[in-house]
């Protein structure tokens, strides 16, 4: 019994620093003001897929790039008020007036240039008294935003630029310039796209919440459980086994979430127990989880925010970032692999038991039905698209995406075969083919996501569009398609509700990971708008 809580101390503990660090740790307890944070968190995901998708200039042609930031701001900072407290000793179960007030100005004062945005176009440079004040209060209302959501660097970084930009007649002769005005400097900062509503948020507008979006949306369908699962059967039985699984499914889960911590939380849950009870001690098992976790960060395709920041502020595609981020993150995760080796033979450790132990046929069948798959993807899935392509002509994309779902169908049949892979700890090591066989269509979209960056040269946006488009149909659909096919009649209807509620819960999680994304990249366009 102690040790049984002596293991879940530490896992409520990581989940508290996810809440805190990446969703601000608030939860009110009044339902009224916990289904509005929920809510506002949905209406925001929503809103950021429609004005991805080709609808936004048939139905909303208004609706340009500038308006998207804005109302981008708009939820981030009014979420970012009411999501994260003020101080450490700030209550968690409510939220204060002072708070709802400041949401309400911050919101506004963004909403402000959507409503008078042709009233602004029409006076460019000659901005009004209201003007001025509504930017004044904005920029102070982002910085302390910032402060609330990613701590005082970021704020005070920004501060400096701020402070530089209207101090500068009063600066050493290296750095003195003449100063702006508090007219100019709302105008720059604010009211137009030099500053704040400049490059950095646009960046996390139109590309950075699709791919928080698509990561949190294939968590919630199951996918980071399924890799955690993979690597546990296949490296958990050597020396330090749960050491190297550590590494080997954060690089996994890396690949689909853009948050180190996110990620720590997601597999440290697992393997920082395990390591311990193969014989690392707490602290060495804690830096092998965040070392590959943060390596995760870095791993294709979906990376962090800086990967995109890239794209826009050099001018490079996003595959070249993809291409030269691959071989970086794969020699990371080779040398932890290779110092987590060395540690476990120096202190004598051995790997977990293998309960299911698998004949040389078995092994060999796995290895060859790998090579045959990556072989197949990598040489005869091209000639065979330009084949589709040139025979379906215009309707290539309605064919493809029925072969996309008509695999989607095959893999959870060939999945049902096997039971669910459950979400608690791992007494023993799982088996590799069961585990294996129970989440192959996981791997679906992130083939898709990357097939279109890569061969079709789609923009990272539209790809990550289409991809979370097909994330939303695997996450609605696969409880009630698996019940299909086990035989488990008259429950097909529970389980739609049960991916329905997924999706929900999805798209409000990828929600709340944007807010401090958002208020970030606001506050680095003032700093590189000075």
């Amino acid at each position: 019994m102690t040790d049984k809580a002596s293991e879940t101390v530490p896992i409520a503990e990581l989940e508290a620093m996810i809440a805190e660090a990446d969703t601000g740790g608030r939860q009110p307890s009044h339902p009224v003001v916990a289904n509005l944070l929920i809510y506002v968190a949905l209406a925001w995901s929503l809103f950021q897929l429609y004005v991805s998708s080709p609808l936004v200039l048939e139905f909303t042609p208004w609706m340009h790039e500038s308006v998207v930031k804005q109302f981008h701001l708009t939820f981030s900072i009014f979420l970012a008020y009411l999501s994260y407290p003020a101080l450490k000793r700030s209550p968690r179960d409510f939220i204060p007036i002072q708070d709802w007030a400041f949401a309400i100005i911050a919101a506004g004062t963004c909403l402000y240039l959507v409503v008078l945005s042709d009233a602004l176009s029409e006076r460019p440079g000659d901005p009004t008294t209201l003007d001025v004040v509504v930017g004044a209060i904005g920029v102070v209302m982002l910085l302390e935003a910032t402060r609330r959501a990613l701590g005082p660097p970021l704020m005070v970084v920004a501060a400096v630029f701020l402070i530089y930009t209207f101090a500068g007649p009063y600066m050493p002769d290296v750095i003195a310039h003449k100063g702006a005005s508090l007219n100019k400097g709302a105008s720059h900062f604010w009211l137009y796209t030099e500053g704040v509503f400049g490059v950095a948020i646009g960046v996390s507008a139109t590309m950075v919440f699709l791919f928080v979006l698509f990561g949190s949306l294939l968590e919630q369908a199951g996918a980071g459980n399924y890799f955690i699962r993979v690597a546990f059967a296949m490296m958990g039985h050597f020396r330090g086994g749960p050491a190297k699984a550590a590494v080997v499914s954060s690089a996994l889960t890396g690949m689909i979430s853009g948050s180190s911590i996110a990620n720590v939380v997601t597999t440290g849950t697992f393997t920082i127990p395990l390591m311990k009870k193969v014989g690392f001690s707490a602290e060495r098992a804690g830096a092998v989880e965040v070392a590959s976790s943060t390596n995760g960060q870095l791993t294709p395709p979906i990376m962090g925010a800086a990967a995109f920041l890239m794209v826009e502020y050099v001018g490079i595609p996003y595959l070249d970032v993809i291409k030269h981020a691959f071989l970086p993150a794969v020699i990371s995760y080779i040398a932890l692999v290779y110092i987590v080796h060395l540690e476990a033979m120096k202190a004598g450790m051995m790997g977990l038991p293998r309960v299911h132990r698998l004949d040389a046929k078995a092994k060999m069948i796995g290895v060859l039905s790998v090579v045959i798959v990556l072989g197949a993807l990598v040489f005869a899935l091209p000639p065979l698209v330009d084949l589709v392509k040139s025979v379906t002509g215009e309707a290539t994309g309605w064919t493809f995406a029925v072969l996309l779902v008509v695999a989607y169908i095959g893999l959870l049949g060939y999945s049902s075969r096997v039971p669910d892979l459950p979400y608690d700890d791992m007494a023993e090591l799982p088996e590799i083919g069961p585990t294996v066989k129970a989440g192959l269509h996981y791997i679906l979209p992130v083939v898709v996501l990357v097939w279109l960056l890569t061969v079709e040269r789609l923009s990272p946006g539209l790809s990550a569009f289409w991809a979370t488009v097909f994330m939303i149909v695997i996450v609605v659909t696969q409880k009630p398609i698996l019940a299909l096919f086990r035989g488990e009649g008259g429950r097909e209807s529970e389980k739609i509700h049960e991916g329905l509620r997924d999706l929900f819960k999805g798209l409000v999680s990828g929600a709340r990971n944007m807010i401090g994304i958002g208020v970030a990249t606001a506050a680095a366009g003032v700093i590189v708008g000075t």
